[in-house]
């Protein structure tokens, strides 16, 4: 059976009281010492009073960001900014209209699920935001299958549409769709693309894979021109170290990233399909032995070191 909008929200909320309090609880003792309990009990008051003990305190999504609220200014505003402010009142809304039966529109509950994962995003909370986009995803997904059933349903009862052009063929005919949507299998969220998830391993494998990428990336002049100037600059010859591309939202930011990152894999380029003319242009070998390094904002931990499997501490 389906779940509502209330219920996507209400397991929205479990996923932010389970990555909230260990980052409000770690800047609570940073800022307040022993004292950060008492400061807790204070806030939350009898009508939304956290239960548990201080060694293991029982949260709920309404006190957690209630803390967060309260304490912004002297506490959570040294390592979140007010985008993130932006978001606690929001989700604080939010959890007011959820606990109160309100009714959720599909558009207000994907808005609550995406707030609720850029915030646990920005406070590291790596685990629950990445169960959320998966949410979100599948939200979108049944959105979208809504329009396409609306949209066919009134084309069915359009009256008065005018004739074809003679000789004019069906597009089925112009054109073949590619079998993961001709086969209803094709996912939205499978379809934006996702710098950090091909870093950690994981996506789609057109995303994944360099030769698949190359595959059915489709090189504009914009993004053959970077591949060409990257190529030049790993090869010493001088080329620009910094590269800013005129693109507008949605305009192949990470699908540029995603390029570079493949480009200098390691495979071949004999496998990278489209990929001739780039080296042709740039006339200079492919550097090998390149290392790649992959900074995403919202993955990191404000204040908290990042533990490589090495047991290397990265603390900037």
């Amino acid at each position: 059976m389906a779940l509502s909008n209330h219920e996507r929200i209400g397991k929205a909320l479990d996923l932010l009281k389970e990555g909230l309090p260990a980052f409000v609880e770690r800047e609570l003792k940073s800022a307040h010492g022993t004292k950060w309990w008492a400061t807790v009990k204070q806030i939350t008051g009898p009508g939304m009073q956290v239960g548990g003990t201080e060694a293991a305190p029982e949260w709920d999504a309404g006190s957690v960001l209630k803390v967060l609220w309260e304490c912004w200014n002297d506490v959570f505003g040294r390592t979140l900014g007010r985008a993130e402010r932006s978001l606690t009142s929001e989700l604080i809304e939010v959890r007011n209209k959820w606990a109160h039966q309100k009714t959720f529109t599909t558009d207000d509950a994907y808005r609550a699920l995406d707030s609720i994962q850029r915030l646990l995003n920005a406070v590291g909370a790596r685990e629950q935001a990445d169960e959320l986009a998966k949410q979100s995803g599948e939200l979108l997904r049944l959105k979208f299958d809504e329009q396409a059933r609306h949209e066919r349903r009134k084309s069915q009862t359009t009256l008065g549409l005018e004739a074809p052009l003679a000789g004019l063929k069906p597009w089925r005919e112009v054109v073949t769709p590619h079998p993961d949507v001709a086969s209803g299998r094709y996912q939205l969220a499978e379809f934006a693309a996702d710098l950090w998830e091909v870093y950690q391993g994981r996506g789609s494998e057109e995303y994944r894979d360099p030769q698949e990428f190359f595959r059915r990336t489709f090189l504009t002049v914009g993004l053959k021109d970077l591949l060409v100037r990257a190529v030049r600059r790993l090869a010493g010859d001088g080329s620009d170290p910094v590269v800013e591309l005129q693109t507008n939202f949605g305009g192949g930011k990470t699908h540029s990233m995603l390029a570079l990152y493949h480009l200098f894999s390691g495979r071949p380029v004999a496998d990278l399909t489209g990929l001739e003319p780039v080296m042709q242009e740039a006339k200079v070998a492919l550097a090998t032995g390149v290392r790649r390094v992959v900074l995403v904002g919202n993955k990191i931990k404000p204040g908290q070191p990042d533990k490589k499997d090495d047991g290397t501490l990265v603390r900037t």
